[in-house]
């Protein structure tokens, strides 16, 4: 069995044969997507990234408001009181990005504007990321300051968001470098 790769001018200058994200390319025996096809995937593919994100936040936000009334909660020192307030923030403010999508595309579904939904999801979910991660890091930072003496909570806490950055940032990136390298050959 053979297969041949249907490749439109966009995807070789970039070098992808696949119909990924910022890419005009088609994978093998796949035919090439009109513009409203393509934005109606992305949009789609926003939307399921959306619903993972939105959960894990959304989670961490519940329980994050939950902390404040517990009974040792008064016990904790200054610093701890804010980094909860960081953290609560940060969720708060990680959930409204992550939510935001939905409620675009409510006010303006119908108005022929999907290009432009897509782009501010987009940056929102981008957005929305970088502050869930900031309120992982902070939660550890919460948690770990009360369990693990001094110094070790917060050498901990730089190890995780640190892997963070490699694996959500950093390994993205080089993925696209890469990518746009062998383009060029």
């Amino acid at each position: 069995m053979t297969t041949e790769s249907i490749e439109t001018p966009e995807a070789r200058a970039e070098g992808c044969c696949c119909a990924c994200e910022g890419h005009s390319g088609t994978a093998a025996n796949e035919a090439p997507e009109t513009p409203r096809e393509r934005v109606n995937r992305r949009w789609n593919e926003i939307m399921q990234e959306t619903r993972v994100a939105q959960t894990g936040v959304q989670i961490l936000f519940g329980f994050l408001l939950s902390v404040a009334f517990t009974p040792l909660f008064h016990d904790l020192d200054t610093f701890d009181h804010a980094v909860y307030v960081t953290t609560v923030i940060s969720g708060a403010t990680a959930t409204a990005c992550l939510i935001a999508p939905v409620s675009i595309h409510r006010f303006l579904s119908g108005q022929r504007m999907k290009d432009e939904m897509v782009e501010v999801a987009h940056r929102l979910m981008m957005c929305g990321m970088l502050l869930m991660a900031v309120t992982i890091g902070c939660t550890l930072l919460l948690i770990l300051h009360v369990v693990v003496p001094g110094l070790m909570a917060k050498l901990l806490v730089g190890g995780v968001m640190v892997w963070f950055a490699l694996s959500w940032y950093a390994l993205p990136l080089w993925l696209r470098h890469r990518s746009a390298r062998r383009a060029a050959r």
